[in-house]
Parts: C-alpha cells; sequence; structure tokens
C-alpha cells in the first residue's frame, strides 16, 4: 500500500521521484532560487511525509471560497442526529403531494418519535433502489441502515412550515456508504420541498450535484493531501499533493 511505498522511499538513500528524462538533474538549492513557474527533473531523498496515518489526509475541500476542513468523524454526526431527535416530527407536514411519510414511536425508555417520508414518482413509490427519503429522529445507527437500502437518505428536522436540512456539520444527503457535504460558508440551504420540483420530472436521477443545487448547497469534494519534504544535500524542499 501506499504507506508501505512511502516508508520504503524513506530507507533508500536516494529516490527519483520524476520521470522527465530529457531533463538534467537540478539540485534543490538551483530550484529553492528561481522563480516559479519552472520545470525540473530532480534526485532526492524523502526526508518526511505528513500526515503518518494515510486516512488523515481525505480533507474536504470548497472549490468556491477555497477552504479545506477535516472530515467530519461518525461521532459529531450522531451527536447532531441526537440533538435533532429532541424536536419530534411535526404531523401536519406529512403525507403531502410528493412525498408519503410514516411514524412510529421507539419502544426503548426515550421513546423516540421517527418519521420517514419517501418522496413519490407520478403518485407512485418507487422501488427502493431508485428512491429518495428524509428522516427525522433517526441515530445514526438507524440512519445507515436506511442508506443500506434506499438509494438516497436525507437527514431533516421540522419546523412549524417546512422540513429543512440539519446543521451543515452533517451530511446533507447520504448514497451507500458516501456522506456528502456543504460548505457552511457558501451555502444558502432552502427547505426540503425545494426537492419537488426534480421529483415530478419524467426519470429523476437523484444525483447528488442535482439535490445539492436544489437545495441551495455548495458542495464539498473529497481531496487526498500530503506534504512531502525532499533533501539532496543542498536544500531541503517541500512539496505537496492535491488531488481530487
Amino acid at each position: 500500500d501506499l504507506e508501505t511505498h512511502l516508508r520504503r522511499c524513506q530507507q533508500l538513500s536516494v529516490t527519483v521521484l520524476t520521470d522527465h528524462q530529457d531533463l538534467k538533474n537540478t539540485e534543490l538549492k538551483t530550484i529553492l532560487n528561481s522563480t516559479a513557474p519552472q520545470q525540473y527533473r530532480i534526485r532526492a531523498k524523502l526526508r518526511t511525509y505528513k500526515p503518518q496515518k494515510l486516512y488523515q489526509s481525505i480533507k474536504l475541500h470548497c472549490s468556491k471560497c477555497n477552504s479545506l476542513q477535516e472530515v467530519p468523524d461518525g461521532d459529531d454526526f450522531d451527536l447532531i442526529l441526537r440533538g435533532a431527535a429532541a424536536t419530534a416530527p411535526n404531523p401536519e407536514l406529512h403525507n403531502t403531494s410528493w412525498y408519503n411519510s410514516v411514524m412510529w414511536t421507539t419502544q426503548d425508555q426515550n421513546q423516540r418519535k421517527i418519521a420517514i417520508h419517501f418522496v413519490k414518482h407520478d403518485e407512485m413509490l418507487q422501488q427502493p433502489e431508485d428512491t429518495l427519503l428524509m428522516v427525522e429522529g433517526g441515530t445514526l445507527k438507524e440512519v445507515w441502515k436506511l442508506t443500506k437500502r434506499f438509494k438516497c437518505v436525507i437527514p431533516v428536522r421540522s419546523t412549524e412550515d417546512h422540513l429543512e436540512l440539519l446543521d451543515l456539520s452533517a451530511p446533507f444527503l447520504l448514497q451507500g456508504n458516501i456522506k456528502y457535504y456543504g460548505c457552511k460558508q457558501c451555502s444558502t440551504p432552502k427547505p426540503i420541498v425545494s426537492l419537488s420540483p426534480i421529483a415530478a420530472e419524467q426519470r429523476p436521477s437523484w444525483e447528488s450535484s442535482e439535490i445539492a443545487q436544489a437545495l441551495g448547497i455548495e458542495p464539498l469534494q473529497y481531496v487526498f493531501v500530503m506534504k512531502f519534504t525532499l533533501v539532496d544535500g543542498t536544500g531541503a524542499l517541500n512539496a505537496y499533493l492535491f488531488d481530487y
């Protein structure tokens, strides 16, 4: 794997890091004293790389404001879900022209109320693998169970007037095992009813980008970020890897 390969690179006395055979090797000292952009071929040793754990290399990037942030962990999401579950679903928002609603009370000590709203197409419910649904009051475990069965899951809460997204620290959409996040700075979240025009389409695809646009969300993209420190005896150069 990549971590093992990087450690081997550190152990080798010299590592060839680029493959431009038409260029002569250039010392890092010369590169550091040059004006960018230039193209060089170097021969150097990998002294250090960060982060040390490969999973920490995955970040969330906003292409609009160019911000970079850590991927929230499951505990953060669970806390947001539990906080939203403290407010019971509003029955007046159930069973509209574009979704059917089901609500039940859990048998545990808290007797939590959970509501699931299944989006309809041509007045009919679609097959689970084609269905988008909104869930209120679910725990992290319950939400993940739904993502295994249905195409799209959107965690929501209800106000007096409409269903709305949770805090954008939580994903605005889940598809399979992928969590989609929105930029807090660049997004202007709209009520969930903004999805109804998509539901009215002949064949709604429920693509994440389409859902984000309808809901006023500027989506964050998962990126791979690493920092390498290269040395060749004449100087040290920091190299950054940033890729989707």
